[in-house]
């Protein structure tokens, strides 16, 4: 027998070929476990780009709970104070330039009961990614507008410059859908400053935004990919008043508070400009001054990469909650940097875009985990409902 033949035969399981699907191979659901040291509580996770399921686990990796939406996943998806989910889904829009087709394509935001009931949705054409419920109760999403073409030929970074260069707008909506107020990147941006890096990424987009926060003095810190920067913009003037993690990120995803003071981002490490593998990081930044401070990769950096997608959230106690987006893994670390959690989503799913390198897979644009004392009673109440039918 050949090697290339005893090769072939051993890929075999009785008349069964062994899964090609590399991420299914290696391993899926729980996969380390302390809990001594783990942040008790449930994870919230939705495979991005196909299905139309968002599922809660548990800390054994077992799901608890799922959602049933009316859409394919738009990106992103979180629970409310209510534990109402505030989902972000996917409208297709074959017509619409550009954005009609992409993978971050979202078009719909809606909050959605714990029995799957959509209690209100909005629609918007150049919705992405990502929305957020804000303390006055109106809904905020990230869209897209054209940059008209003599600011584009000063926009400065990127190659291959397109007919057409995108940049974000900010859509603030109150939940019947009417339109309250709209933030320009075309206004604010300065090509001199918000230079599209590092290395060489596409000129399509300027800035590529993909995650906001709301500061607890009401304005907004958005995270925009293009330009490796967080922008703090003043809510009443649309300035951009402050410029974070230039110089010092790469592609980043997902910004989170920390407390009132502190900013938690995923850095992708997307095209960073270092000798050596690419790595995926998290920073800690000081929003006062803008200076990074605690960091976490992995003790072989290589080991932990994602370049896009992604996310880092802080847990009660100060350990951390990682999504690396496109291989499905969520894992918790302590201050110190050990892992005490760790577990790779088991749900694969097909992309509806027809593109193969998309399907199927587990990829996850987030991942967060919420406390006993918010799920619990809403596991109890579903018990009690089931119990009584």
């Amino acid at each position: 027998m050949t090697p290339v033949a005893a090769t072939a035969q051993s890929a075999m399981t009785g008349s069964a070929p062994l899964d090609q699907v590399t991420r299914r191979r290696t391993g899926l659901g729980l996969r380390a476990h302390d809990p001594a040291r783990a942040y008790r509580g449930y994870t919230l996770i939705t495979p991005s780009f196909g299905g139309r399921t968002t599922y809660l686990i548990d800390m054994d990796g077992q799901e608890v709970h799922r959602w049933e939406l009316p859409w394919p996943p738009g990106l992103g998806s979180r629970l409310t104070e209510r534990g109402t989910l505030l989902y972000s889904g996917r409208i297709v829009d074959r017509d619409l330039p550009f954005l009609g087709t992409l993978p971050f394509k979202g078009g719909v935001v809606a909050e959605v009961a714990w029995d799957s009931t959509v209690l209100w949705s909005v629609e918007h054409p150049t919705h992405h990614h990502d929305a957020i419920l804000l303390r006055n109760g109106n809904v905020l999403l990230l869209g897209l507008e054209e940059v008209p073409p003599e600011l584009q030929l000063r926009v400065r970074g990127g190659v291959d410059d397109p007919e057409t260069m995108y940049v974000d707008t900010l859509v603030e909506m109150t939940t019947s859908g009417t339109v309250v107020r709209e933030w320009s990147g075309v206004r604010h941006l300065d090509p001199e400053t918000d230079v599209i890096g590092p290395g060489p990424m596409d000129r399509s987009e300027w800035t590529h935004a993909n995650g906001v926060v709301e500061l607890p003095c009401g304005d907004l810190l958005v995270s925009a990919r293009q330009i490796s920067t967080l922008l703090v913009i003043d809510r009443a003037t649309g300035r951009i008043r402050q410029r974070i993690g230039a110089g010092v990120l790469a592609g980043q995803h997902a910004p989170s508070l920390i407390g009132d003071d502190k900013v938690l981002v995923f850095d992708n490490g997307f095209q960073r400009q270092h000798p050596g593998p690419p790595f995926s990081r998290l920073v800690e930044f000081d929003l006062s001054t803008g200076e990074p401070g605690w960091t976490y990769t992995d003790p072989v950096p290589f080991d932990f990469f994602s370049a896009l997608q992604s996310s880092a959230q802080r847990l009660p106690g100060g350990n951390t909650l990682v999504c690396e987006g496109l291989t499905g893994r969520v894992f918790e670390v302590t201050p110190e940097g050990a892992t005490v959690w760790e577990y790779v989503n088991p749900y694969f799913v097909d992309s509806p875009l027809g593109n193969p390198a998309l399907q199927p897979a587990n990829r996850m644009f987030r991942a967060l985990r919420y406390s006993p004392e918010l799920i619990e009673p809403l596991l109890g109440a579903r018990t009690t409902s089931e119990e009584g039918q």
